[in-house]
């Protein structure tokens, strides 16, 4: 991996920028790889983009296949009238539009073990029931990835903290304990994960209020009814086409395949095994009650991997940014630039910073971490820092990332569970989104003067 100083920014910068103009996410990640390629290949670019492009889609297959069956799973639940039958039962419960959002507030915190399964499960299971009580589709987003990786590293059993516990074992830091026993004595200081985990019923109770393009969505969909952008009402005819045709099942044909997918993925930790199972699970159920035969199981397959076309090549093309940000060196480069300035008290607070730009930037939550872990940890102990506050910081930021790159694989499956486009997410849910990281900066830098 070369080291191309400050011109690795460049991609990333020309992604950010480009798409605060143009408001399209896939564009602005062709446009910053394209750039890459340029930086790395110079006149040659054009082979090199393309072989690494190439590359990218065989590496990963499984999320072809993984996000084609997403959409197939959840074509089948809203075919079949299933996902209606569950909002007939979840509104027994959920009540009330306050009474719905904290609802899947708890879900997002209950499915805690990944990520991926968060998003999938709270997003398909509330968007019927938010729907009825006029809640905003990207209130929902909000919602429910402000309960995925923020969750996910607070638990040391999740699939995230397992990982970050084997890295900083890998590190070697402590004699005297276990990667898993000083992760946990890390959790206390994940500060910007707890915030953003208990500043969402604050929004939903209105103890915050909401502000910007999210306050704008939420009077949209109240006053017009409206649920979804825009966007999606430009074809009047298809969306009255599709709500006219919609039908309703039994709950037990939405409930009974939701824990099967929990579960297989819970045992298996391979989230695609446990969406395929569920799609047949489910399909088996149906047709026993005749509500579907063969030939609408086989059209609602095709019509899924065709619903997640974008969020696929969306994914593929934020997957081969991240390899080109490793080729630059882009990560090693920034965190070397700020060592110079690094202090006891002050560490906390600046490894927040810098990794939580880097995993906003690369879109890559856990590469950042495992780049950042060897460096930050070893530092911390030589400058006399508390270690486990810089855990706290390193996982708190790349949390931090997950919540906020909207390019990122976790915002795409969010995006595609409610029914919204990335750059959606991104104009009503990042603004929300600094509250929690401004309280976290002032959370780190006091906890860094506090304990050092």
């Amino acid at each position: 991996m070369d080291n191309y100083g400050i011109i690795s920014i460049l991609p990333v910068l020309v992604v950010i920028v480009t798409a605060v103009i143009t408001k399209r996410a896939l564009e602005s990640l062709f446009l910053g790889t394209i750039t890459a390629a340029i930086i790395i290949a110079k006149a040659a670019f054009w082979g090199t983009w393309f072989e690494h492009t190439i590359s990218e889609v065989g590496a990963n297959a499984g999320y072809i296949i993984m996000f084609g069956m997403f959409g197939a799973f959840i074509r089948i639940l809203d075919t079949s009238g299933a996902a209606m039958g569950f909002a007939d039962i979840g509104v027994k419960v959920a009540n009330g539009p306050k009474k719905t959002q904290i609802f899947a507030w708890i879900l997002g915190i209950i499915i805690f073990v990944e990520d991926y399964l968060n998003a999938l499960g709270v997003g398909v299971a509330m968007r019927t029931l938010t729907d009825r009580w006029k809640i905003s589709r990207e209130k929902l987003s909000f919602i429910v990835n402000s309960t995925g990786a923020a969750v996910c590293v607070l638990v040391p059993f999740s699939t995230w903290g397992v990982l970050y516990c084997t890295q900083i074992d890998q590190v070697g830091a402590f004699d005297n304990m276990t990667g898993v026993q000083a992760y946990v004595h890390s959790i206390p200081f994940m500060l910007y994960s707890w915030i953003a985990v208990i500043i969402v019923p604050l929004f939903i109770l209105k103890v915050i209020p909401l502000f910007g393009p999210m306050k704008q969505a939420e009077l949209r969909a109240q006053n017009e009814g409206k649920v979804f952008p825009e966007w999606y009402y430009e074809d009047k005819e298809e969306v009255e086409e599709l709500e006219n045709t919609q039908k309703k099942c039994s709950a037990i044909n939405f409930i009974i395949p939701m824990i099967v997918l929990c579960v297989i993925a819970i045992k298996t930790g391979d989230i695609t095994l446990a969406v395929i199972i569920s799609c047949v699970v489910t399909f088996l159920m149906l047709a026993v009650q005749r509500k579907m035969s063969l030939a609408e199981f086989c059209d609602c397959i095709l019509g899924g991997f065709s619903d997640m076309m974008y969020v696929t090549m969306l994914v593929l093309m934020a997957f081969e940014l991240a390899t080109f940000n490793d080729e630059l060196g882009l990560t090693p480069f920034v965190i070397d630039a700020v060592q110079p300035v690094m202090s006891p008290a002050l560490l906390p607070v600046v490894s927040f910073l810098v990794v939580a730009a880097l995993s906003f930037a690369t879109g890559s939550f856990w590469g950042v971490a495992a780049i950042s872990f060897p460096i930050i940890l070893p530092l911390a102990i030589a400058l006399g820092t508390n270690p486990f506050i810089a855990i706290g910081a390193v996982a708190s930021a790349t949390s931090f990332g997950s919540h906020a790159c909207f390019y990122s694989d976790a915002v795409t499956v969010t995006c595609a569970a409610t029914g919204i486009k990335n750059i959606d997410y991104a104009k009503t849910s990042i603004p929300l989104i600094m509250l929690p990281f401004a309280l976290g900066v002032i959370a780190f830098a006091i906890v860094g003067f506090v304990f050092n």
